[in-house]
């Protein structure tokens, strides 16, 4: 399980970092570690894993990823955060009601 974190943490990390701005990788990973964290309770919560406190589990998971997320949106600025947002929208295509 812990092989399974770090690789959900450090692959995502890797890929932001080639591929975006330098300026919107902390956004972009922030954004990341919330929905990898709302997987992980929702598998949680279907598969009703153990309570035993010997071993890592979903629960475990999901509170790292909240606390990476939260820490990159820490060290993140607002300003990026928002430039991060425009950018996505921009890249949609419009929509004509």
């Amino acid at each position: 399980m812990l092989t399974l974190f770090s690789l959900l943490t450090a692959l995502p990390a890797v890929l932001a970092f080639h591929l975006l701005a330098p300026e919107l990788v902390l956004p972009a990973f922030s954004a990341l570690l919330f929905v990898e964290a709302a997987f992980a309770v929702v598998a949680a919560r279907l598969l009703h894993s153990s309570d035993s406190t010997d071993e890592i589990t979903l629960w475990d998971l999901a509170g790292g990823f909240t606390l990476i997320g939260c820490a990159a949106a820490v060290f993140g600025e607002p300003d990026q955060a928002a430039l991060f947002l425009t950018e996505q929208q921009g890249l949609r295509p419009a929509s004509q009601p």
